[in-house]
């Protein structure tokens, strides 16, 4: 058998640190486990072992200075209850959190556990208030007794003022497990003006000693492996659940939704449920990780310039012009001269310096502060290998231009810390709608590849201007390899990459515009736009593909702006894990409703 003690006292001890080697130690040599706590204001402690080293300790404790009255409550068990020793150091042996309270001096008026029970045996008007966390309350408790209602003591004095007024005239006697919560409660209360106050001396544990379950029903929840004890200090068959800590009766433990180290009766949740309450958390993240917006800071941003492998040999100006178009040579060489452009060592870079094919420089440009953008980032799915969102507009995927802060991908970037997801493929930053990120490498391996392969489904929402001649048609006009002034693509039916898209009207309105359902079979930059331009069918909002085949000069819309009416509706992909085809969808727009 082995002999549990408890005990606490509120004393003040010095040289801690000293003292807690010397009783860890003592503890180690007699095959001791537990915790012992010790504080500037006292100590408090659980600890099992056999009778003659609990007893050992026990006189090793009250030969310490202010411990000579220490007393101890004593029961036992078949096996150790404890897994380790431990002795730590803590500000307080009872976190209360509350400035001025010092059981040391004073503590309420304690009521002996044969008193209560004569009390209670003659009906006596009294109120016992458990000041107990709800979860230990489940197991048991004095019958008629009233709950704090707490789920840890520091909640204890927001609970006690929301008591009744007319209770601080009237007799209550306050319990808990072995007295020592009630030290702090006690004088707290009597701080809030309750008058007529008792603390049941020794708790519920010396009750049951000297009175057994008169008066009371259930068992008594303990802080180790034995969950609970009985009325006759006997362990009872009470678990614990490992997810949420509550404790389980035995009849808990027979149902289907408790699986040990997974979930209880209490805990348990559905697939859904888990997954609304994960969505829940991730858009919290979001929320701060955008409050502020990222680049609405300002900062210093150095900006990568990748030497292409046509300026291989070349001069870093020639280089810079070549990338970084719309800064003109001289302003580059300004740039070089105040020492804004640097090498990969972030040393100042001369503007004539040969340069290779692959070389990294760096443009350092201070006090960024970049454009608003909307970060109302919904996520529609997450599992293991994907992250699926609806993503608003305006808002970049990707560092570039403007924008290196305030996009999608340092959001949840900052959301999902440690983890870095990766989009699977690109929308526009003026595009809504569901994009595919992946969680990790190994997984966007498996993904990518299916948008290069043009495996994956992509269906599209776009309202456009005009009627189309037909229900259904296509555009097959090839799309120019390279970006124009802000990215921009444009038909090439010379040098142009092979394009085709799938058009469906879905309905004609009386405004002159039309909704249209698109399915791109390819995966050419800006397509649907640059194929319903060539048309003569601009997406309504597109502040860059404008009618009469001019290209404007706006990539990324204003947040007031009116938005780009085109939505990425529906994905259909080879999920990752189930090797089975799934679909997302993300909501349609507003602009995409009935008319």
């Amino acid at each position: 058998m082995f002999r549990n003690i408890a005990a606490y006292k509120f004393a003040p001890l010095s040289d801690l640190g000293p003292l807690r080697g010397r009783l860890l130690q003592f503890c180690r040599n007699l095959g001791l486990r537990g915790t012992i706590l010790l504080s500037p204001e006292g100590i408090n402690l659980f600890v099992a072992g056999t009778p003659a080293a609990a007893d050992q300790l026990i006189a090793e404790l009250r030969a310490i200075p202010g411990l000579e009255s220490l007393e101890v409550k004593v029961s036992s068990s078949d096996h150790q209850p404890f897994n380790r020793m431990l002795v730590r150091l803590k500000k307080e042996i009872i976190a209360f959190g509350v400035e001025g309270i010092d059981p040391g001096r004073h503590t309420s008026p304690k009521l002996p556990p044969k008193i209560l029970k004569q009390w209670l045996d003659e009906g006596r008007p009294v109120t016992l208030l458990d000041t107990r966390n709800d979860y230990e309350v489940k197991l048991g408790t004095f019958r008629n007794a009233l709950p704090a209602g707490v789920n840890h003591f520091r909640e204890f004095p927001d609970a006690i003022r929301r008591l009744p007024e007319a209770l601080k005239e009237q007799p209550i006697v306050m319990f808990c497990t072995g007295g020592i919560r009630c030290e702090k409660a006690g004088p707290f209360m009597e701080r809030e003006g309750f008058r007529n106050l008792f603390q049941l001396e020794g708790g519920i544990l010396k009750y049951f000693e000297e009175c057994g379950s008169a008066h009371y029903d259930g068992e008594c929840f303990v802080f180790d492996q034995r969950v609970g004890v009985d009325p006759n200090l006997r362990e009872t068959g009470s678990d614990q659940c490992f997810a949420c800590l509550v404790p389980l009766t035995e009849a808990e433990q027979q149902d289907p939704r408790f699986v040990p180290g997974v979930s209880c009766p209490q805990c348990f949740r559905t697939p859904e449920q888990r997954q609304a309450e994960l969505l829940a958390r991730r858009h919290e993240a979001i929320r701060q990780a955008a409050t502020p917006l990222p680049g609405s800071v300002p900062y210093d941003s150095f900006r990568p310039i990748n030497v292409p492998e046509d300026c291989d040999g070349q001069t870093l100006l020639d280089a810079l012009c070549r990338v970084v178009r719309h800064i003109s040579a001289p302003d580059w060489i300004v740039q070089c001269e105040r020492g804004m452009v640097m090498d990969s060592e972030h040393q100042p870079a001369a503007a004539g310096r040969p340069v290779r094919a692959g070389e990294r420089f760096y443009h350092q440009q201070p006090n960024v502060v970049e454009p608003d953008v909307n970060a109302g980032i919904r996520i529609l799915h997450e599992d293991a290998a994907l992250i699926v969102v609806n993503k608003p507009a305006p808002l970049p995927i990707h560092s570039g231009g403007r924008f290196h802060r305030n996009t999608l991908q340092y959001l949840l970037t900052t959301a999902y810390h440690p983890e870095k997801p990766r989009p699977a493929h690109r929308l526009d930053a003026n595009t809504t709608g569901v994009l595919l990120l992946t969680r990790t490498r190994h997984y966007a391996a498996r993904v990518q590849p299916q948008f290069a392969k043009g495996e994956v489904t992509k269906v599209y929402l776009v309202r456009v201007q005009g009627h189309p001649a037909h229900d259904e048609f296509r555009c097959e006009a090839p799309i120019s390899t390279e970006p124009g002034e802000v990215g921009t693509r444009e038909v090439d039916e010379v040098n142009g990459l092979p394009a085709l898209t799938e058009f469906r009207v879905l309905e004609r309105r009386s405004d002159r515009t039309s909704l249209l359902e698109a399915r791109p079979r390819t995966g050419r930059t800006n397509q649907i736009r640059v194929h319903l331009w060539h048309l003569g069918l601009p997406v309504v909002g597109d502040a860059v593909y404008l009618p009469g085949g001019v290209l404007g000069a706006v990539q990324t819309l204003p947040v007031s702006a009116p938005p780009l009416c085109l939505h990425s509706w529906k994905i259909t992909i080879r999920h990752p894990l189930s090797h089975e085809f799934v679909t997302y969808e993300a909501p349609p727009p507003r602009w995409a409703g009935a008319s």
